[in-house]
């Protein structure tokens, strides 16, 4: 038996026996002042219903009386003495079968029924074991006593707590075994409950099948609803833990190969080899280290860096963006191709230094890695979101690990020789701030083609408010 089994037990036990007790103290020493005080009630209605009739309407009515209300009814004359009334309410008394060894009317509870007051007494029989409750009230010149034999209730409390020590007694050996079927019914799902949840705690996210149809199969639903998610977030944390080692690797890697021809350059300067552009490499090093840190900078600073959003107008963001970029391109021999399907202006809520610097990494991006001579942009709006496309040719198109691009250093291998190389941060920072915006984006790869895009929410009402602004500038 499992310890909430005995502890259910044991104190449905206790309370059993506690409540026992206390219906026997109860019997023992409040039943019997109770018992007296509603044959004192009854007596006293009966009494005051009696009292305002007339004698000789009273008299007739005795038998009828007594045998309704289980009373015995005698009365005797005034105008006697003290011994002949006493003398005549014990004769008709005993005529009734009512023998009381104890019986008298004191001169002075005469005195009081002459003056039609009433007079109550309680007769205590002790060789028969009851008592002897009568009511004295004067009709006329007449005393009628109304009395009622009251057993003594010791012996009769005494059988009656006897046998609720027994009745009690099987109760509780029958609640006992209701109590242990019932326990073994609630202690067994929550036995697999605590099984389920010390094998969540060793991450082994397993799950409850339960099936009582009350609070512990919804608790059992809400254990096996944790599990699945702390095994989300489990599986989550893994795969960030992974990706913290290869940026680790990686960022070592990166930092090395320049510190390692640093080294190299500053040895031979030292040894006199230098021809002239040692010092150039040394610098050119050095510059591609800063860069590095400071895209690593950025990226940390994304993490935490409050969001300054405002009204942009993402058709003009866009157009001085490529602007800047066309020459570039042209430099490069490549053809930049722009699908604008806006058709007015295109109100978001963003950071725009943020915004542009997405824009700026996918542009570079598409410059530098590109395979082909051209480079394709379409932005259009949606039914309640602007979205911005940007495809360029490549070589991997059809291989795998494009779902990591955004990974910060990852860099597709047949990139990594080509003359425009990056450090692989751009991308998890365009990442990092869309995930800010709260916006959806993604990559897309097919015969040979490469296409990342985003959309942002459209906000209509950031296009009143400014232009609200313009009018009142």
């Amino acid at each position: 038996m499992s310890k909430l089994s005995r502890k259910l037990i044991l104190r449905i036990a206790l309370v059993v026996c506690a409540v026992c007790a206390l219906s026997m103290v109860a019997n023992t020493f409040l039943l019997p002042d109770y018992f007296l005080y509603q044959k004192k009630l009854k007596l006293g209605e009966l009494t005051s219903q009696l009292a305002v009739m007339d004698y000789r309407e009273l008299v007739p009515q005795i038998e009828h009386l007594e045998a309704e209300h289980q009373v015995t009814i005698v009365y005797a004359s005034l105008s006697d003495t003290t011994e002949g009334v006493n003398s005549w309410l014990k004769e008709r008394l005993n005529r009734k079968g009512i023998a009381l060894s104890k019986f008298w009317l004191t001169e002075e509870s005469i005195a009081k029924l002459r003056e039609g007051g009433r007079v109550n007494k309680i007769y205590n029989q002790s060789k028969l074991k009851s008592s002897y409750l009568v009511n004295f009230f004067p009709v006329g010149s007449n005393v009628f006593a109304i009395g009622e034999s009251i057993s003594h209730s010791s012996d009769t409390i005494g059988i009656v707590n006897r046998f609720n020590a027994y009745l009690w007694f099987g109760a509780l050996i029958l609640l006992i075994l209701l109590c242990a079927v019932y326990a073994a019914r609630i202690v067994k799902p929550l036995a697999r409950l605590n099984e389920t949840a010390e094998a969540i705690s060793n991450l082994s996210f397993t799950k409850a099948d339960i099936k009582t149809g009350d609070e512990i199969e919804s608790l059992a639903h809400s254990i096996n609803r944790m599990s699945d998610k702390l095994e989300d977030a489990h599986r989550a944390l893994e795969v960030k833990n992974a990706n913290l080692r290869t940026f680790i690797a990686d960022i070592s890697h990166e930092l090395k190969t320049p510190l390692s021809l640093i080294q190299v350059y500053a040895s031979g300067i030292k040894d006199g080899l230098d021809d002239g552009t040692y010092a150039d490499v040394i610098r050119k090093q050095s510059e591609e280290m800063a860069a590095m840190i400071d895209r690593l900078l950025e990226l940390s600073r994304l993490q935490t860096e409050p969001y300054r959003y405002e009204p942009i107008d993402f058709r003009q963001l866009l157009a001085e963006t490529l602007d800047a970029y066309r020459p570039a391109f042209r430099q490069q021999g490549l053809t930049l191709e722009v699908d604008d399907r806006l058709q007015t202006e295109a109100w978001v809520w963003a950071d725009r230094r943020k915004l542009e610097t997405v824009l700026h990494n996918f542009m570079t991006n598409a410059m530098k890695y590109t395979t082909g001579e051209r480079v394709g942009i379409t932005v259009e709006a949606q039914a309640d979101s602007v979205s911005f496309r940007i495809a360029n040719g490549a070589d991997m198109a059809e291989e795998a690990g494009w779902e990591s691009v955004w990974e910060p250093f990852y860099v597709m291998e047949s990139s990594r020789n080509k003359k425009f190389s990056g450090t692989g941060l751009g991308l998890s920072i365009a990442r990092t701030i869309l995930q800010n915006h709260q916006a959806s984006f993604g990559v897309h790869v097919w015969e040979g083609i490469v296409e990342f895009d985003f959309s942002l929410p459209l906000s209509r009402r950031c296009g009143q408010l400014a232009e609200n602004a313009a009018r009142e500038a």
